[in-house]
């Protein structure tokens, strides 16, 4: 069985990915970022699943995402609509989040003995997203086997080519669906007055939207 650790932002994929990755890896530490989101709602539900399956939690600032700006999901800026900068993605787009992450992840992942990094990216619901796609991935594996001499280096993720009604069937095979719908969090907003039966939100938001409608289509799906 191969060692991994797990980016963990307390939403509903990273968390689903966590209890796949626990499932088929050694999973020896996750790893959640600061990097200037608008709430701490994300950080409580990333150290709640790191706890509940007894995981290491590494906590990295990256502050330079706030410094830079140029996107809805950081400062004040509106979270809908279209990027100020990039017209043809959405304005909660983080220019270079991702590749930043999963650079310090294979850090970590190194620092730990880990030669795998799993990940909750997603291109089939991505929300327009290009750093979620799994050529992406593949282009930043490459480059860290090259750049760190990490040539056993893997970028897993689980849930590339799944809809958000498939994460929500996955949660359920691995036994963790209620877990997930209370404890994760992905609104935009960190939103946690109102529960929806798929979780906790603003129900508003692109995020909300997104999760409701997977949600949905989760259960159409089980009475089929």
């Amino acid at each position: 069985m191969k060692t991994s650790i797990v980016t963990l932002s307390g939403g509903q994929d990273s968390s689903t990915t966590l209890a796949q990755a626990i499932k088929d890896s050694q999973v020896v530490g996750a790893i959640f970022y600061h990097y200037g989101q608008r709430h701490e709602v994300e950080a409580q539900a990333a150290a709640f699943f790191a706890k509940h399956y007894c995981i290491p939690l590494e906590v990295v600032n990256v502050t330079a995402f706030q410094e830079l700006g140029n996107s809805g999901l950081v400062g004040d800026g509106q979270i809908t609509g279209m990027h100020p900068t990039l017209k043809h993605l959405p304005a909660s787009f983080v220019p270079g989040r991702n590749l930043v992450f999963l650079t310090l992840a294979a850090a970590y992942a190194m620092r730990m003995g880990a030669t795998q990094v799993w990940t909750g990216v997603c291109q089939t619901d991505f929300s327009g997203y290009p750093d979620c796609r799994r050529n992406t991935m593949d282009a930043l594996e490459h480059s860290v086997r090259l750049g760190m001499d990490f040539p056993e280096f893997e970028i897993i993720t689980p849930l590339m080519f799944e809809t958000k009604a498939e994460t929500f069937a996955r949660a359920e095979h691995l036994g963790m669906l209620e877990l997930m719908l209370e404890h994760s969090h992905t609104c935009y907003e960190g939103d946690r007055t109102l529960r929806h039966a798929w979780g906790y939100g603003c129900g508003q938001c692109p995020a909300c939207a997104l999760r409701a409608k997977g949600y949905e289509e989760y259960l159409s799906s089980k009475h089929r």
